[in-house]
C-alpha cells in the first residue's frame, strides 16, 4: 500500500534529504511551494511536512490539515530552524519536529515515529461495509435503533433515528452473523451530521475483543489492510514511575498519542498502554501510564521493585504507536490517585518548561521512591 505526503517547502536542500528518506520507508513525496499548497490540500494526503521559515503561511497550512471532518487527519510534520519556537509550532498543530538544517541520518530518526503512525492511523481508518442493526445505549439511559455502516478494529460509522452529539458516551450492541456472537463495546462519538450519521471510536475495549475485530475486518475485507507498524526500538528507559516514564529515543512520538509499551528485564516482562504527555525532537518522551486497573498497576510496581533489586539492570523497552490522538478518560490524566507521584506531575506540567528545564528538573528527582531510574 502507497501512502503520500506533501512537502511544503521553498529550500532545496530539505526536499533532497527527505524525497529519499521518506521512499525508504514507504512514502511517496509531493514537493510544493507555499502558493502551491492552498490547492494540493484538496488531496488526501497521509502526512504533511512544511518548513516554518514562512510562519504565517506554515501556520495556515497545519490549521486547514487538522481539520479533517470524518476522515482522520494527516500526520504533521514541521521543518523548524529557530528551536526555541518548538513549543509555538506544537501549539499550532504539529505532531512533529525536524531541526534544520537536515541530515539524512537526522531525518531518517525523526521520521521513524512519523511514518510508524501513518501506518497506524492508516490502519485505524480502514473500513469494511456491513449493514447490521445496531443498539445504541446513550449515557441518559435512551436507547435508539441504527444501522451499522462500516466497521473497522478501532470505530465504526452508524446511522442512527435520530442525530448524536460529538463527544457523547455511548454502548453499542449488534451481532456479526457468523462470527464471535454479540459485541458490547463502550464508544464516543467522533463525529456527527443532522441526517443521524456518526462515526464512533472505541473506547476502554478489552484487548481480547480488539483482536476478535481485527480478525474478522482482516477476513472480511476485499483488500488487504495496512500491515500495523513495526515498533520503535532505539529507547532507554531512564525514569519510571508507577504513573509514568521517561524514554530517551531520536524517534519519539507526539504529545496526546497513544502508544503501547513492552518492557522487558530478565524474565519479566509488562506491557501498558500510555498517552505521551511531552515530546522532545530527536531526544525523547514522556509517557502517562493511564490504565488504572489494580492487576496493570500491579506489573509496573513489581517491575520498578525488580530494577531497584539489581542496579545496573538496561531493561529492553520497545513502543508502538495506537493512535494519533489518545482519546475517552486516557487522554484526561487527572485522578486523585495519582497525587504525590512527582515523575507523573511533572510530566503534565512540562508547557511551562523548557526542555533545558524539563531535563534539569527530572535528573533533580532520580533517586526519589516516585521516581525510579533505572
Amino acid at each position: 500500500m502507497t501512502f503520500q505526503a506533501l512537502l511544503v517547502s521553498n529550500d532545496g536542500q530539505a526536499a533532497e534529504v527527505l524525497v529519499p528518506v521518506l521512499a525508504g520507508f514507504g512514502v511517496g513525496a509531493a514537493p510544493c511551494s507555499f502558493d502551491e499548497a492552498p490547492a494540493q490540500l484538496e488531496n488526501r494526503f497521509d502526512a504533511i511536512i512544511v518548513d516554518y521559515d514562512q510562519p504565517e503561511s506554515a501556520i495556515a497550512i497545519l490549521q486547514k490539515a487538522a481539520v479533517s471532518g470524518p476522515a482522520i487527519a494527516p500526520v504533521r510534520v514541521v521543518l523548524l530552524e529557530d528551536k526555541s519556537k518548538v513549543r509555538n509550532v506544537f501549539g499550532a498543530g504539529a505532531n512533529f519536529v525536524l531541526y534544520k538544517p537536515l541530515s539524512s541520518d537526522q531525518a531518517e530518526a525523526g521520521l521513524r515515529a512519523a511514518t510508524a503512525l501513518i501506518k497506524r492511523e492508516r490502519r485505524r481508518s480502514f473500513r469494511v461495509p456491513v449493514q447490521v442493526p445496531v443498539q445504541l445505549n446513550l449515557e441518559d439511559s435512551t436507547e435508539l435503533e441504527g444501522i451499522l455502516l462500516d466497521l473497522s478494529e478501532d470505530g465504526m460509522d452508524v446511522l442512527a433515528a435520530r442525530p448524536l452529539y460529538p463527544s457523547a458516551r455511548i454502548t453499542c450492541r449488534f451481532n456479526l452473523l457468523d462470527a464471535f456472537g454479540e459485541v458490547v463495546v463502550s464508544g464516543q462519538i467522533a463525529w456527527a451530521n443532522p441526517n443521524g450519521q456518526s462515526g464512533v471510536r472505541f473506547v476502554d475495549m478489552p484487548e481480547e475483543l480488539r483482536q476478535n475485530l481485527r480478525g474478522w475486518v482482516t477476513a472480511n475485507a476485499p483488500e488487504l489492510p495496512p500491515e500495523d507498524p513495526e515498533p520503535v526500538s532505539q529507547c532507554t528507559l531512564t525514569d519510571l514511575s508507577l504513573g509514568g516514564c521517561y524514554v530517551e529515543t531520536e524517534s519519539p512520538f507526539p504529545e496526546r498519542s497513544a502508544v503501547v509499551l513492552a518492557l522487558t528485564a530478565g524474565e519479566m516482562e509488562v506491557q501498558t498502554e500510555g498517552v505521551v504527555r511531552v515530546m522532545h525532537p530527536a531526544y525523547g518522551m514522556g509517557i502517562e501510564f493511564p490504565s488504572r486497573t489494580e492487576e496493570q498497576r500491579q506489573q509496573v510496581s513489581e517491575f520498578i521493585d525488580l530494577l531497584s533489586s539489581a542496579p545496573g539492570t538496561a531493561p529492553k523497552l520497545t513502543v508502538t504507536p495506537r493512535a494519533l490522538i489518545a482519546r475517552g478518560d486516557d487522554a484526561d490524566g487527572q485522578r486523585t490517585e495519582d497525587l504525590g507521584d512527582a515523575l507523573l506531575e511533572l510530566l503534565r506540567s512540562h508547557e511551562s518548561l523548557t526542555q533545558e528545564d524539563f531535563l534539569r528538573c527530572l535528573r533533580n528527582q532520580r533517586g526519589t521512591p516516585e521516581a525510579a531510574s533505572s
